[in-house]
C-alpha cells in the first residue's frame, strides 16, 4: 500500500460546486503553499456565467474556464486545462520560474499516474463521480464563443488521488467531508472514464515530480 499524507479540505459548507479547486488547494498546500481556497477562486480561477440569449442558454466552455462559480450549488464545474492554467498562476506568483508546473495529464493511464506520482510523493488531480454514482448525460448549453451545442456530464467530482492498494485507489474527497476514502479500482476507473479520463500533474524542473 501506498499512501500519501496530505491537508485536507472539506467543500461543502463554502464550496458546493468547488471540489476542483478544493482539490488544487490541498495539493498546493501540500506543497507548502500557504494559500485559501478563496484566494485560489477568486485571484487564480477563471469562472464565467451563463447567459439567455433569443430564448436559449448559452454557457461556457469547462475546458477554457469555471462554468458558473464554486460558491453556488446550482453551477458545474471545470476541466483539467483550467486547473493547469490556475496552478500555474500561483507557481508564478509564490516564485517567478518557479520550480513546479502543472501538466495535463488527461488521458495518462492510471497505472502510469500511479508509477509518475503517487510512488514519488506527489498527489494527483483526479476526475471520476460523485461517490461513485452513475455518470448521467446531464444539461446542455450552446458554447458562449462558438455557438457549438455542448452536453454536461453528470456528477462530475474532483479529488486528489493520495495512494492505492491491492483493491483500489485512496482519495481526499471534499464531497461531504468524506476525507480520507477508499474506492475500489474497477468502478473508480469506469468513472474517470466516464469523466473523460482527465488528471492533473505536478513537475518539478523538466521531469515528473
Amino acid at each position: 500500500m501506498v499512501k500519501i499524507e496530505v491537508p485536507y479540505i472539506d467543500q461543502s459548507v463554502r464550496y458546493p460546486t468547488g471540489c476542483e479547486s478544493v482539490s488544487a488547494v490541498m495539493l498546493l498546500q501540500f506543497l507548502g503553499v500557504d494559500i485559501t481556497v478563496d484566494r485560489f477562486i477568486e485571484e487564480a480561477l477563471e469562472c464565467r456565467q451563463f447567459e439567455k440569449r433569443n430564448g436559449g442558454v448559452y454557457g461556457p466552455n469547462p475546458r477554457e474556464c469555471f462554468c458558473g462559480s464554486p460558491y453556488d450549488e446550482d453551477s458545474f464545474g471545470c476541466y483539467a486545462p483550467v486547473i493547469v492554467k490556475a496552478l500555474n498562476r500561483v507557481f508564478e506568483w509564490i516564485e517567478k520560474n518557479s520550480q513546479y508546473h502543472a501538466v495535463d495529464e488527461t488521458g495518462t493511464p492510471v497505472g502510469e499516474l500511479l508509477e509518475r506520482y503517487i510512488n514519488e510523493g506527489m498527489p494527483v488531480i483526479f476526475w471520476a463521480c460523485i461517490n461513485m454514482r452513475e455518470p448521467i448525460a446531464g444539461p446542455e448549453w450552446k458554447l458562449l464563443d462558438s455557438g457549438e451545442t455542448f452536453t454536461w456530464i453528470s456528477n462530475e467530482h474532483c479529488m486528489l488521488l493520495v495512494g492505492y492498494d491491492d483493491d483500489g485507489y485512496y482519495f481526499n474527497d471534499p464531497y461531504e467531508n468524506n476525507g480520507v476514502i477508499h474506492y475500489p479500482k474497477k468502478i473508480m476507473e469506469d468513472r474517470h472514464q466516464a469523466q473523460h479520463s482527465m488528471a492533473v500533474g505536478i513537475c518539478k524542473g523538466d521531469s515528473p515530480f
